[in-house]
């Protein structure tokens, strides 16, 4: 990868590509590349929606080679929905494809026109943008099908359903998976929004006649791969309990723990938790003749995809996610298999974030628009987002603006996104992750749950204040450099385990460039990726009062602990003291 696209949408005469070198990116991949773009390009005070931001695309350092797991991409700009810096990852297929195009980054910047839908085709020939037209409104599983005929089914798309085009700050950015289904997504932040503001509705990338990426020393990559495969392997958590039941594995864990929020976080358990946990699910989908193992891009060892069917064994999504389960299912007490499996589908088709949209829908209920347990209402709530309603595009701004909307205090963000699924009065490390990291409430920030639930990488209590702020610091520093790798994050569960599957990982890179990488390297990019995230959001106006929960969890405790987030002001503010 030596080279980035640039697309400027409001070219006079139309959108231009040009193809540039590295540059001051050299080195850099995922996170790293896209964060250290729009700290350097993006002046930080800029509107989201406007021609000042730019939206990055960019695989890993180890995408599109043979190293294990390794395809995720990265797209990043400033979010409509936190006004901060923004990194959203996704799986699928793109960024495999794009790595073996040669392209480090795409970079969309500037205007497009009022009303502009453009395609763009991207293979080994160049790049071609063209008008699309035909392709304006369409949701994204319908777009999939307009793209088969012309571009064949070996192809990778990214793309935005009607949510990115009417500039919703919880609209997605699709990813087709080895399938050629829009199902995985870059889902947080609004990332979708800023495509939007591009004019840009799918970028279709076609790698025939390319070849998978070299290393530059091929005996070291060899051999640091094979250990490094058979360490994700040998892992309780990623060769057996992902794979076997996908991410929702963790729907009884977490409840037992008593730290799986429901009805709109009012409770740390849920009574009927066990009709939407992962494996009831898994079970239900192999009695269909579904299948609850599946990669969801080519290369990966872990498979913690799956395929969900109905009754009759037909397709109706890929496997939910624990975090679309949770928030469509147990946050809104929801416990229809069937009916999660059909708002997943819903938000992918639309392009909506599933964490957004249930939050969402759990604070409309909290409003009395709806009952809890109403999941045909929250189906059709999710359907007015899609057509665009008054209503719908209330709720298509995400759960703070619905709150605000409906005159609700309880709505569970920072900065302004929604909270995954994890109350952080039970789980205190990930409340430090919560209201620290730069990207707003995100869990894959600093997973702090592997070691204060799952007790991997050491084990800190998840409800004493004590060890916190180091456990989330350090998780922070390795997932920034972790993203910029390309590598699933779900890897950190063996890499924190096992030393040598640590250490394979980072021969593996040594052996793709050629380098002498120490785990200490590792930790600097991490913290380069942050220091710079951080300072965008100083310039966009964040203070350290940012970096809190919202007051009501320090006030109202939740059962069965009966347990307040307590970590102090003052220690939040000592996590990026290093």
């Amino acid at each position: 990868m030596d080279k980035i696209l640039r697309i400027d949408v409001g070219a006079e005469g139309g959108p231009k590509a040009v193809v540039t070198p590295l540059g001051e990116y050299e080195g850099m991949g995922g996170r790293g590349m896209t964060s250290m773009v729009v700290f350097k390009e993006v002046p930080a005070d800029c509107h989201p929606l406007g021609p000042e931001n730019k939206i990055v695309i960019a695989p890993g350092m180890l995408t599109g080679s043979a190293a294990s797991t390794s395809g995720r991409i990265s797209v990043g700009c400033k979010s409509p929905l936190t006004g901060g810096i923004k990194e959203a990852n996704a799986g699928g297929q793109a960024g495999q494809t794009l790595a073996r195009l040669g392209y480090a980054a795409i970079i969309l910047e500037g205007a497009a026109p009022a009303n502009a839908c453009y395609k763009v085709l991207i293979n080994k020939d160049g790049v071609q943008i063209s008008d699309a037209t035909e392709y304006k409104g369409l949701l994204n599983y319908d777009l999939i099908e307009k793209i088969k005929p012309v571009y064949g089914e070996k192809v990778a798309v990214m793309s935005i359903g009607p949510a990115g085009e009417m500039k919703m700050a919880a609209a997605t950015i699709a990813v087709t998976d080895r399938e050629m289904r829009p199902s995985r997504h870059a889902g947080r932040g609004g990332v979708g929004a800023v495509m939007g503001t591009k004019g840009i509705k799918a970028i279709i990338i076609d790698d025939a006649g390319t070849k998978m990426r070299q290393p530059k020393n091929p005996e070291k990559f060899k051999a640091a791969n094979k250990t490094f495969t058979q360490g994700l392997r040998s892992h309780a958590v990623t060769g057996e309990g992902l794979p076997a039941y996908g991410t929702n594995v963790l729907t009884n864990v977490i409840n037992e723990a008593g730290a799986y929020p429901t009805y709109n976080f009012k409770q740390g358990q849920y009574k009927d938790a066990g009709k939407i946990s992962g494996e009831t699910i898994a079970d239900l989908e192999t009695k269909r003749g579904g299948n609850p193992t599946h990669g969801c891009h080519v290369g990966c060892a872990i498979r913690c995809s799956g395929i969900f069917v109905d009754k009759d064994g037909n397709y109706v999504t890929k496997q939910p996610e624990y975090e679309t389960v949770w928030a469509h299912g147990g946050n809104c007490g929801i416990c229809d298999p069937d009916a999660i499996a059909r708002l997943d589908f819903l938000d992918d088709n639309i392009g909506l974030d599933t964490i957004e949209m249930g939050a969402t829908i759990g604070v409309a209920m909290e409003a009395g628009l709806l009952n809890f347990g109403d999941a045909e209402g929250a189906i059709k709530l999710v359907g007015e987002v899609g057509q665009g309603t008054p209503l719908g595009r209330i709720l298509g701004g995400g759960c703070a603006l619905t709150a605000k909307a409906f005159g609700i205090e309880r709505a569970p963000v920072v900065k302004g996104q929604a909270m995954p699924a994890y109350d952080p009065r039970a789980v205190k490390g990930i409340g430090v992750t919560y209201a620290t990291t730069p990207m707003g409430a995100d869990h894959t920030a600093g997973y702090a749950i592997a070691t204060n639930i799952l007790k991997v990488g050491g084990d800190v209590d998840p409800l004493s204040t004590e060890g916190q702020i180091e456990l989330s610091r350090n998780l922070q520093i390795a997932t920034a450099a972790l993203d910029a790798t390309g590598y699933c994050l779900f890897i950190a569960f063996a890499i924190l385990d096992q030393e040598e599957t640590f250490n394979a990982m980072v021969e593996t890179i040594n052996g793709m460039y050629d380098l002498s990488l120490t785990g200490d390297d590792v930790v600097a990019l991490g913290k380069k990726i942050l220091s710079m995230e951080r300072e965008f959001n100083k310039k966009a106006g964040f203070t350290k009062e940012h970096d809190r929960l919202p007051r009501y969890m320090s006030r109202e405790a939740i059962a069965p602990h009966n347990v307040t987030f307590d970590i102090s002001d003052d220690q939040l503010d000592t996590l990026y003291n290093w």
